[in-house]
């Protein structure tokens, strides 16, 4: 079994989405003293690789403590999108109702950089529809968000109950293999939370 990591460490350095809370470890427990290790860890629902509950983006949707755990696993599909998003390429794809759709725009790469923030691509509402119309269960990208404010192709996705995650880093491992998806976050009564998101190589 060949399993490829697509989830960022979370630390207090990792980078943190304009305006969200920075991330705080603090030691509870110090080995030398207290003969164990333990820790106080603060951080967003948001923060590094993580998935979007309906919540996140519509009121009185379901927090991801009601999203069963069928949904967070599945066929995996890669679209190379690093000339830019376009319908066409999205159409090529072989995508299947249930599919986990994930997004290689690149900008994983620039994971520590301002443009990262600043400057990153964005699916199209037309895009989101049509993923919506092929039924998905999920969506990832290698960037901070798959839109910008209004954020209205969140809404577009979180609507119809298509999970989302951001933050995904070492896609380009996936490019033209067969594979399947685990991304499952932390079982929180709110909005989001990160995930260790893993890659299962098929074949």
């Amino acid at each position: 079994m060949r399993l490829i990591d697509l989830s960022v460490p979370i630390n207090e350095d990792t980078p943190i989405y304009p305006g969200d809370p920075k991330t705080e470890i603090k030691p509870n427990g110090v080995m030398d003293t207290d003969g164990y290790e333990d820790h106080f860890v603060c951080v967003g629902t948001h923060v590094g690789t993580h998935v979007d509950a309906p919540r996140h983006m519509i009121k009185d949707g379901k927090s991801l403590d009601q999203i069963t755990p069928d949904n967070f696993a599945g066929r995996g599909i890669v679209i190379d999108v690093r000339n830019g998003f376009s319908l066409e390429k999205v159409k090529a794809a072989d995508i299947k109702e249930g599919d986990i759709v994930l997004f290689y725009t690149g900008m994983s790469h620039r994971y520590h950089q301002s443009a990262y923030y600043d400057a990153y691509p964005a699916i199209t509402e037309e895009i989101a529809g049509y993923l919506v119309e092929k039924k998905i269960k999920m969506v990832g990208v290698d960037m901070c968000s798959v839109d910008h404010e209004p954020f209205k192709v969140h809404k577009i996705f979180l609507k119809e109950q298509i999970l989302i995650i951001e933050n995904l880093t070492n896609l380009e491992a996936l490019i033209g293999r067969e594979f399947k998806i685990y991304a499952f976050p932390i079982k929180l009564q709110i909005d989001g939370a990160p995930a260790r998101v893993i890659a299962e190589i098929l074949g």
